[in-house]
């Protein structure tokens, strides 16, 4: 069983920048596809990155490609968004996930472990 945990969400205003990490327990972290959701209040969970085991494959979603970066250090078992220039519309609770599949994904139901989830509010 893996288990995530994020952190790094919080406040901010318009044009700054924010870091999130999720933490993974378990000894397959290494092998695992790992993505960034997020869901704003009333809307569906929607992709936000996905990176593969080895950090050579990356996929965005449109509405934070050059803004946001994802990575993962695999030493650490921990997979990081780092997100800049921010916009009020990025305003969302931020989840961490993986799949045991090892192929990109931008849809939810194909990922297999979820982590709690991380607040953050983007004020214009």
């Amino acid at each position: 069983q893996v288990q995530l945990v994020e952190s790094g969400g919080g406040l901010v205003q318009a044009g700054g920048s924010l870091g999130l990490s999720c933490a993974a327990s378990g000894r397959t972290f290494s092998s695992r596809i790992m993505a960034w959701f997020r869901q704003a209040p009333g809307k569906e969970r929607d992709f936000v990155a996905s990176i593969s085991w080895n950090s050579g494959s990356t996929y965005y979603a449109d509405s934070v490609k050059g803004r946001f970066t994802i990575s993962r250090d695999n030493a650490k078992n921990t997979v990081y968004l780092q997100m800049n220039s921010l916009k009020p519309e990025d305003t969302a609770v931020y989840y961490c996930a993986g799949r045991f599949r090892p192929v990109l994904s931008g849809s939810p139901i194909e990922y297999d472990y979820w982590g709690q989830g991380t607040q953050v509010t983007v004020s214009s």
